[in-house]
Parts: C-alpha cells; structure tokens; sequence
C-alpha cells in the first residue's frame, strides 16, 4: 500500500510556502491540488467548491481533464462528491465506480479511476466545498492517510472562507459560506428589525493555523484544557451551586466532558500532524458541529452541544480573548445573535442600539421572549446553527412576527422588508391615531385595554399606546434579572417608581410567581418530573410565607396613599386564595401599628390557570374582589400540553370550542356575582381572538404594548353584542373539538373588522 511521502507535517509547511506566495487565487489552488496529489500518492486532486445556490463546482484539479474546471458542477447530494456535501463525512472506496451514488462526469475522464477518498471542507460545521483524491487502483485508504486530507481540507476551507476563489466562478453566487441564508425558527417578539450581526459571545476565527513548533503547540493546547477544567471546577463549588440539584448535575456531565478522552485525543494529533493548538481545537469542534447539525437523537445533539461550549472555552482562553462581548463596543442596528441568552445579559447592552435578537435555543413563553417583548425588540427563536451561519457584521434581518431570519440577504431581499417595516411603521403611525380615542365599540360597550408589564421600561407605553392600566405586573422579573435576592427596599424602590411612572393609571401587580421554567439563579432549585405541575408561584409563597410577606409589605408600604391591586398567581382552591388574602391582613395591621400610610384602596384577586378553579367560580368570585385568567397556563393545563414542546403546542386552537366553552362559564360566573373578569394572557393581545372575548362578555383585556393599536382598531369596528349572539350560536353547533376560528374569520370579513 502506498504511503504519503511527506506526511501530513510535511504537506502543511508546503501549504504555508503555497499561501504565502504572491499568486493569484486559481494558480494557487492549481499548486495546491499538484501538491496533495504528489504526498497523498494519489494520480487525481481535486477541489470542488459549494457555492451560494447550492451547486458544487469543480474549482481546480490534477489527473482530471483540465478543460472541466469551472464546467463540472453537481448539487449536493448527487454523486459521491455531493454525497460527502450533504453528509459532512469522509467517504474512501476502494472502487468508486461500484458505489449506487456514482454519478459519471463524461467531461472530466475519471472513469478509469477506482480508488477514491473524499472529505469535506468545514468550517465552523458548514460544508463550504469537497476536497477528493482518487487512484487508478482499488486502493485501501488508511485511517492516517484520511485524517492528513481532513486537515489539509482545513486549510483549504479557510482559504474558500476569505472570498479569494470567489472571482474564479464564472456564475455570481459566491461561496457557500457567504451565501445568502434563510432561516425559520418561532417567534418570540413580534416586530421587524434590520441590522447587522454582534455574536453575543463571539466566536474566535483562526487565522494562524500552521505550527511552528510542535512540542509548544502541545503544551498551549495541554494548559489551556488544564485552565478550562480548572474554571468548571470553580463553577462547581461556588456556594450558590455546591449542592444537590439538576443544576450540578448539568455541570458535573459537563466536567465529564472536559475529561473525555476521546475529543481530548483528538485535539492532540492534529497537533502533533502540524496544526496550531487553536487550529487544532477548531478542526475537531467544526467536525463534532457538523455531526451534531445532522443528529436527531437529543441526547447525542446535548452531548456534541457541551462539546462545542467546551471547544469555545479553550478557543478563547488560547487567543486570550473573553467569552462575552464587550457591551460598550456595540454599534448602530446591532442584532445580537446568541446560542442562549438570560434576562440579565439582554438587559446589560444599550436598548438604544439594538434592533433585533436571534436565539438557537428559547421559546415563546422563556424569560428571554418575556424581556425581548417588553423591551418591543423584534426577536425570533430555535434558529438552528444561527451563531455558526453568521459572522460578526453580517447584514441581518429579524421578522419577529413570523419566526423568518435572513443572513446576508439579498438585495431585492432586502428591500422587501425595508418596504416592509416602513408599512409596519406606517400602520403604527395609523394606531397612534387611535391613542385618545375611548375604545368603545359600535354599540357603545366600553372595553378597557391594558399593559402587561415587569420592568421599567416598559412603562413609557402607557402614554404611547394610551393603555388604560397595567393589567399585569410581573414582579418575578426584577427577581430574575437580579444576582441575588432583591431587598425589601429593592422591592419597594421599584413598586414606588412604577407607580411614579403610571401617575393616576391602575396597576395590577401579580405576586412572585416562580417555580416551574423559572428558576432564580441564587434559589437552590427542585428536582421535580413535572416542574410546571409543582411546587411553584402562590404554593412556594404559602409555604415559604417570610418571601411573601416581604414582597406583600413593599408593596402596601410603596402604594401608600393610592389604590392597589394585587393578584396571586396558580390558585387552585378557594383556601388558597383565603390564607393568601389572611398574609395581607396581618401586613395590613403590622403596618397601621407603626403608624405606616395604607393604600387607599386595596382590591385582591385571583389568576385563573388552573382548571379546577373553573369548578369553583362561584366560591372564588365572592371571596376575590377581581379574578383575571391566564390563558397561557389555562390552555396548557386545560389540553394537558406542554407549550414549550413544538410536537404538541399547536395541536389545539384557543378558539376551540373547549376553550371558548370555559371562557364564557368564567364570564358569565365573574357577571353574576358582579366580580370583575380579565384576560391577561397572549390570547387578549390578538384581534381574532380579542373580538372572541368580547363576544364572550370579557370587558378588560392586558396585553403587550404592540397589540394595544390592533385591537383597538379592531374593537372601533365591532359591534359587541352582534359577536356574541355569533359565537353563542356558533358554540351550540360546534363539536367538541372544533375550532371556530375559520367562522370567526369570516364573521370580521363580512362586517369589514380589521384583524
């Protein structure tokens, strides 16, 4: 068997003279192929590159027909060349032509060529084109002899990545890796954005890829890993994770990981076969990247992903740069792009510049989507491989309101959603118009819209959308963005400012409500097989009430002389609303004993969420002076679907029957006891759906800032009591599964109701 000459040491110095020299880009790559052909043994080199259409072109060759260069082309997937581009696997065959994906190029004269080995040219996991030498022989490849092409591979994916080969294609299209890309994920935060790419921990580009010195090389790459497990160490017996809990066990499989020998192995040949550390630590994370873009088991999928945050880490601890960028550098129309991001860290770059968020991980209903929305930053989420696809400056488009991202677009691209956000902003313009407008409905029915808000920040929209109240106050989120437990007076400080901010306008301030998918980052958290289930929100505040009381006292000490209301969240039984209502009480009389200004008027109530409250309406309705339903968690528990797992979220229809059925038993309940009934769920913030909830009898409704314009202009146009003969009539046909939102649809079609 035929041994490479030079070894792949050897072939690399060669690579470096190559690159160094003052030629232009084809002559280059014609040296290139010359060169492995000549080490590999091999009588043809070829390099075919992927370009921004899809279509693989045959770039430069030696052994092959000449005349095929930049004629030869093949999509991904067809024949073996395009076969090792859509798989981002090394392929070797002993006789090519016997293999079912033998696709014959009669231009390039390889039909008298049977050995064959081909690997592709990743960078960052993204095949950028296919590198293949092949031999007249059924010829073995050893597994030495593919590992010296995938290396050499990294070199030449490098060279495709600086544009250089770009002028070569005779078609327009650029390179795979700076080709246009058009990515669906969900929507998070409804709006369009423009802007170019800021990686919110940046990804480090290798630039030095060939050693100079081996023995250094190995001990940089053997002090970074002993730096990056001493850091994950450290992580681990800090106090606010030194104990049992799902958290450590995260990052004692991550420690695993950092030990495995496997992935450690393998950083170290290719640096002993002439690759710099960081070089090296990239060739292997680009290939465990290119695994896990392809891999459907979750479990492997987590377990490359841990590898790949690990490759990071060594990856900046080896050029001496930090994980996170630097907030101050941001620029104008910056979009950060991030694998996952919390409230905190979106929270610490300038609201100014930023103009969109994009996520690999994170769903509607995550504590990011939750910010991004009162932040109104246009933000899309599950964006598969997103911080890989795009590179720092990249232009960059978010359209919030469908889930779609386009990296690099083009222009025309482009210009369509230029045009888009300017008719976006125009029909903001338009919903500006209705802001002093009273939202009453053609037949008079005054229908009260509101904020859902959490932060500060959010506050300004009261007198931008004319909001007539904040419906819902979420106080878990100055909890959430926070390092450690905020104090009474942090409490307090906030509260007073937020009333400050409302002047004579209501709010609506809802009690803690963590547990479940939110965890405070100093709280010890609580193993549980069904966290949404258990022990959480008004359950962890009845049975820690020192936390409750606190937060209880802030807030009648902050609404000293002015209405409050409060709301307690995940009530399940009258009882618990009773003894939650008996902690107000005593708060109430601690503070009249010092002498302490109360409210001026203090109203309770309840979050509907959970379905057995629905059989309890008319025992909640007498003892609370106001119940509000949150239909997020009340669809969720009331079709027993997880609405953070895509497989079941959109199985069932808020505007089902099922739905739209127990909606109008609150309503009707709320009426009769002459307790007050809103909405302050996702649902109250759509026009279809909103229409549907006056029709039901709902008169208060709270939602984002942005929704506040469509509904109003849908409610302009309704006529209240003429839906809600519809939709009663509607419900007495309807099956149990059906959803009325076709007819619903219809109904505003046919009366011209803007939705």
């Amino acid at each position: 068997m035929p041994s490479a000459p030079g070894g792949p040491r050897l072939l690399l110095r060669r690579l470096r003279e190559i690159m160094a020299e003052p030629v232009g880009a084809q002559d280059r790559l014609d040296k290139i192929v010359v060169l492995i052909a000549a080490n590999m043994v091999a009588e043809v080199c070829s390099v075919y590159v992927l370009r921004g259409d899809g279509v693989l072109e045959l770039f430069a060759t030696e052994g092959l027909k000449r005349e095929a260069v930049h004629l030869t082309t093949m999509r991904a997937g067809e024949g073996l060349v395009g076969l090792i581009a859509s798989t981002a696997e090394p392929l070797a065959l002993s006789d090519a032509q016997s293999h079912p994906a033998f696709s014959y190029k009669p231009e390039t004269g390889e039909e008298i060529y049977h050995g064959f080995l081909g690997v592709p040219l990743l960078r960052a996991g993204n095949t950028l084109g296919v590198l293949v030498v092949q031999n007249r022989t059924y010829r073995i490849y050893t597994e030495e002899e593919i590992e010296a092409l995938e290396i050499t591979a990294m070199v030449l994916a490098e060279l495709v990545a600086t544009g250089e080969l770009q002028a070569l294609a005779p078609v327009e299209t650029g390179s795979a890796l700076r080709r246009a890309v058009s990515q669906r994920g969900v929507s998070l935060s409804d709006g369009v954005g423009l802007g170019h790419v800021v990686l919110h921990e940046p990804r480090v580009v290798v630039k030095n890829l060939i050693a100079e010195n081996i023995d250094a090389e190995l001990q940089r790459l053997e002090e970074a890993i002993g730096e990056v497990r001493a850091s994950i160490d450290e992580l681990i017996e800090r106090g606010d994770v030194a104990h049992h809990g799902e958290h450590r066990e995260v990052l004692e499989t991550f420690r695993m990981f950092a030990h495995d020998q496997g992935w450690l192995r393998r950083m170290r040949e290719a640096v002993t076969s002439g690759l710099t550390a960081e070089a090296a630590v990239e060739r292997v994370q680009s290939d465990n990247r290119a695994r896990m873009l392809r891999q459907t088991d979750p479990y492997l999928r987590e377990r490359l992903h841990d590898l790949d945050d690990l490759a990071n880490r060594m990856l900046h601890r080896l050029v001496g740069r930090d994980m996170v960028s630097e907030r101050a550098s941001l620029p104008d129309n910056a979009i950060l792009v991030a694998r996952s991001m919390g409230p905190a860290a979106l929270l610490d770059y300038d609201r100014s510049r930023l103009r969109g968020l994009v996520l690999e991980e994170g769903g509607p209903t995550s504590h990011i989507a939750i910010v991004a929305r009162a932040l109104g930053l246009p933000a899309v989420g599950e964006v598969a491989n997103a911080t890989s696809l795009a590179d720092p400056g990249d232009a960059i488009i978010v359209d919030g309101s469908v889930g779609d991202v386009q990296i690099r677009p083009t222009s025309d691209v482009e210009a369509a959603y230029a045009e888009k956000a300017r008719l976006r902003a125009r029909r903001q313009e338009q919903y500006r118009k209705l802001r002093d407008l009273p939202s009453v409905t053609k037949d008079d029915v005054a229908v009260k819209l509101q904020l859902n808000a959490g932060l500060l920040v959010d506050l300004p929209h009261l007198e931008e959308t004319g909001a007539e109240g904040v419906g819902l106050f979420r106080t878990e989120l100055q909890f959430m963005v926070a390092e450690r437990m905020p104090t009474a007076s942090e409490q307090q400080a906030l509260y007073s400012a937020a009333f400050a901010e409302a002047g004579d306008l209501p709010i609506t301030f809802r009690t803690l409500d963590i547990g479940g998918d939110k965890i405070l980052p100093y709280m010890q958290s609580i193993e549980e097989e069904n966290p949404a289930l258990g022990w959480r929100a008004i359950r962890i505040g009845l049975d820690r009430p020192g936390l409750l009381r606190v937060q209880l006292r802030a807030l009648l000490k902050a609404a000293a002389g002015r209405p409050l209301k409060i709301m307690f969240p995940m009530i399940a039984t009258c009882d618990e609303f009773i003894r939650a209502k008996e902690i107000v009480e005593r708060e109430k009389a601690h503070l009249s004993r010092h002498d302490h200004v109360l409210p001026a008027d203090l109203k309770l109530g309840a979050m509907l969420e959970v379905p057995s409250l629905l059989f309890q309406l008319r025992e909640i309705c007498a003892v609370a002076d106001f119940i509000s339903v949150g239909s997020n968690d009340l669809m969720q528990f009331l079709f027993a679907i997880d609405r953070e797992n895509r497989r079941v979220a959109n199985r069932f229809d808020p505007l089902s029957a099922p739905m739209l059925r127990a909606l109008r038993q609150v309503a009707e309940e709320a009426q009769k006891a002459g307790c007050v009934a809103t909405v302050c769920g996702e649902i109250g913030g759509r026009p279809l759906e909103a229409m549907a909830l006056i029709g039901l009898g709902f008169r208060s409704l709270s939602m984002s800032p942005a929704s506040i314009g469509p509904v109003k202009a849908m409610l302009l146009e309704l006529n209240a009591s003429q839906v809600g003969s519809f939709i009663h009539e509607e419900l007495e046909h309807a099956g149990s599964g059906d959803s009325l939102r076709p007819q619903l649809m219809r109904f505003a079609e046919t009366h011209g109701i803007p939705i």
